[in-house]
């Protein structure tokens, strides 16, 4: 399965178009092929082209959000591709060496350790049997995800107080250690041990929470399956991950699908595949049967003279290509002959005339001699 491409680019989910093309800046400086000698260094530039091809278009990040890679195959291939906003490669090329000579760009910005956060992204593994993969449908399934705690509504602090700011780290969320060497003063950076990070302290915890502020939540959800998914399509239901922190966007739930194995379908892409089983006399007269599709039953008909391992078609009778179900595949009915082992005195004996009329050498044997060069 192809690696996430936000996390190729080192991005969110919810990051707008311009951090998306940043961070795509940064990691075509690092991994690109003029810059990164590495082994391996061409080939993560590549994937990282691919990244921001679907990630920069509004059509193709929204394919790739609820289908994942599956509801982008068919896009360009990696590699140097058109750069359209970028300004071209030109453009790029100029970003990726315009760090060299005065480092790495400026510091970089802290987040305010207070600020709202969004929750977590979650993900679902659920099977589907084969019929459901091809024409979708509805499904139900049941989750257990964090949600805002109602009583302090997601502070942690019992109703009528509040977080009070810290004071180990006035609120920064961070403490700073200097040590001073012959060779200079040294800070040291690290997470504040009393607030963990969040630059406040809750005093009267919630009772409903513990001070969490979220809690565990089982709910049950119904979900639209598309017709035409395969296995590894992912589907994202928007805000059902862990509740987000002090006020934040809950994340997202992905529910990725496996099909079942069919006893009597097989899948090709969005074609279905299946075998049908003929007589010897079917196969050299013709006839018309009736045949399973995923649609149902319907009429076969079998030309005289069908050979074994004949492939027939019906159109239109197999998977819908996924975001378009109007367009289908066929069905592929491969042709076994049923050649018997065992045969009356009468049926010898009417096929002992039809092979002197044909001039066929007959014997102990002889309709296995006789049947084998019908099918040569």
């Amino acid at each position: 399965m192809a690696r996430d491409y936000y996390e190729i680019l080192g991005v969110s989910r919810d990051a707008d178009k311009e951090e998306i093309k940043q961070a795509y800046r940064r990691q075509a400086r690092k991994f690109h092929p003029d810059v990164n000698k590495e082994p391996g260094a061409e080939e993560r530039f590549k994937e990282i082209n691919r990244a921001y091809e679907v990630l920069s278009e509004p059509d193709t990040r929204e394919r790739y959000n609820r289908f994942g890679e599956a509801g982008v195959s068919g896009a360009a291939g990696a590699g140097f591709q058109d750069m359209g906003d970028m300004g071209g490669f030109a453009d790029i090329f100029e970003s990726i060496f315009s760090g060299f000579a005065g480092g790495m760009g400026g510091p970089s910005q802290q987040r305010r350790p207070n600020a709202p956060a969004r929750g977590d992204d979650l993900r679902l593994d659920l099977k589907l049997d084969f019929q459901e993969a091809v024409f979708g449908g509805e499904k139900e399934i049941r989750i257990a995800h964090l949600e805002t705690c109602e009583v302090c509504s997601g502070s942690g602090a019992k109703p009528g107080t509040r977080p009070r700011t810290c004071s180990t780290c006035s609120g920064s969320g961070q403490v700073r250690r200097v040590t001073r060497t012959p060779f200079g003063s040294f800070t040291q950076v690290s997470t504040c041990p009393t607030c963990n990070g969040t630059g406040s302290v809750v005093e009267d915890k919630c009772d409903a929470c513990d001070g969490r502020g979220a809690n565990q939540v089982t709910k049950k959800l119904k979900i639209t399956i598309p017709a035409g998914v395969d296995n590894g399509t992912r589907l994202r239901i928007s805000q059902e991950g862990d509740a987000g922190q002090r006020g934040g966007p809950p994340g997202d739930l992905y529910v990725y699908l496996f099909v079942n194995e069919d006893e009597e379908f097989h899948r090709d892409g969005i074609n279905v595949l299946s075998e049908i089983k003929l007589s010897y006399l079917q196969a050299i007269l013709g006839c018309r049967l009736e045949v399973n599709t995923v649609d149902g039953p319907v009429e076969l008909i079998v030309p005289a003279g069908t050979q074994p391992n004949t492939v027939m078609k019906l159109e239109n009778r197999g998977v819908p290509r996924l975001g378009n179900p109007v367009s289908r595949g066929d069905h592929l009915l491969t042709v076994l002959i049923d050649i018997p082992t065992k045969i009356t005195p009468e049926e010898r004996e009417l096929l002992e005339k039809l092979a002197k009329i044909k001039g066929d050498r007959t014997g102990k044997g002889g309709l296995e001699g006789f049947l084998g060069s019908l099918f040569k």
